[in-house]
């Protein structure tokens, strides 16, 4: 997911995508070795930490003003 999509949802979509990858990473976690995709755990770290970035942004705009 592209940053730019993120900067499109709301507050609520932003926790909702980051509750979700979350549990993502951690079924892929606790996956055997075999078994663990690391494409999947990359990408669900990536998307959690433009999320992440994205609420700080906001965060920081609505104060600033």
């Amino acid at each position: 997911m592209k940053y730019i999509d993120i900067q499109k949802k709301t507050d609520a979509e932003l926790a909702g995508l980051i509750s979700e990858n979350r549990e993502t990473l951690r079924a892929e976690n606790f996956k055997d070795k075999f078994t663990k995709k690391a494409s999947i755990i990359r990408t669900a770290k990536s998307v959690i930490a433009r999320t992440l970035t994205e609420i700080e942004a906001r965060r920081r705009n609505q104060v600033v003003k």
